[in-house]
């Protein structure tokens, strides 16, 4: 791995962890927060590609488990893997990997509308089937309740992977990012 590629992945990892210093938004009938860092988890899968992107995330979750608070609200430490955002967080490789391998398929002929619907199936759909089964596991409910409350972070959630599809456009035609796409 080039010097370059490792310093894209630190860049990504931190980016990643600074998302945390925006505060989450707690809701009164759930555990888990919305928070902004999902949106970090799907720009590392389109911008770095399925290795680096990965690479990157898993870096970032092992800060995570040694103690450093990056998640969103200060949380950090093992903890964190046995909470009800657990679902979630495990999630976050997984979303990284499938982005970064579906945008790379497609990548010089890439369009927005495929972008938007990967970041939606994987980035949003995924991300809540899994981190909504544990977090209601947690909580000791039905399939039925679990994924209702999960479906309440889909409109936020929808609009990141918007964002993060209009930023993908904006920024992969960067020196740097096509580099990284063509090795």
């Amino acid at each position: 791995m080039k010097t370059k590629d490792i310093v894209m992945i630190a860049m990504f990892t931190a980016f990643i962890a600074v998302m945390a210093f925006i505060p989450p938004i707690p809701l009164p009938f759930m555990p888990v927060p919305i928070v902004l860092q999902n949106l970090g988890i799907i720009l590392a899968g389109c911008l770095l590609g399925y290795k680096r992107g990965t690479l990157s995330v898993v870096i970032f979750l092992l800060l995570v488990a040694t103690g450093l608070p990056l998640l969103s609200g200060g949380r950090g430490g093992l903890g964190v893997f046995f909470g009800p955002s657990a679902g979630y967080i495990f999630g976050y490789p997984v979303v990284a990997f499938l982005i970064g391998l579906l945008i790379d398929k497609k990548w010089n002929k890439l369009t927005f509308t495929y972008a938007l619907t990967v970041n939606i199936i994987i980035g949003v759909l995924l991300l809540n089937l899994v981190g909504g089964y544990f977090m209601g596991e947690f909580m000791n409910i039905s399939i039925s309740k679990r994924y209702i409350l999960a479906a309440t972070f889909l409109p936020g959630d929808i609009v990141k992977a918007i964002l993060a599809t209009m930023l993908l456009f904006s920024l992969k035609n960067i020196p740097e990012i096509k580099r990284l796409r063509n090795t």
